[in-house]
């Protein structure tokens, strides 16, 4: 079993495609291309925390999306998210009430939005919402180091999840 990290998927959502200059023609080639390279990397067993933006539709719509992926998904809910968490868990998505999330094996905290550098101490921030930006172009860099985020926003990571263990190495 591996564990795998991504962020701001948002399937369905067309606007994003234009909002954040993605490769696609439309959002049935956008999901096909996440679906895809979702497969290709995680297996049934494995383990992947979703931080947020996962969806914009219906819940049959979250529905279908989920039954096209391998793996047990673990979301920390994000600004895009506006399903209930009932119909996210009826959907075989388990949502992180707690968020932010403290990974002690890997040292990390896991986030939607990045977090401050006073709440990090001795962690890494891993989190997405910021799409292809640098973290340094958004934020004060007084408040946020550079070094201590990690973006996993799919538009940065060729539309694919990422191996935990890779990112913090």
């Amino acid at each position: 079993m591996k564990t795998y990290i991504i962020s701001d998927t948002h399937f369905n959502h067309s606007n994003i495609i234009k909002y954040c200059n993605r490769p696609f023609k439309d959002v049935i080639e956008m999901n096909k291309k996440i679906i895809d390279n979702w497969n290709m990397i995680v297996r049934k067993d494995d383990i992947v925390y979703h931080l947020g933006d996962f969806l914009l539709g219906s819940k049959k719509d979250l529905a279908n999306i989920v039954s096209k992926l391998n793996g047990k998904i673990y979301l920390i809910k994000g600004n895009h998210d506006h399903l209930t968490t009932k119909s996210y868990e009826e959907c075989e998505i388990k949502v992180l009430k707690n968020a932010p999330i403290i990974l002690d094996e890997y040292k990390v905290i896991l986030s939607h939005r990045p977090l401050p550098d006073s709440m990090l101490k001795n962690y890494l921030n891993i989190h997405g919402h910021i799409h292809e930006r640098k973290i340094e172009d958004i934020y004060d860099n007084n408040l946020y180091d550079k070094n201590k985020h990690i973006n996993v926003s799919c538009d940065v990571l060729n539309f694919k999840p990422v191996l935990i263990s890779e990112l913090v190495k």
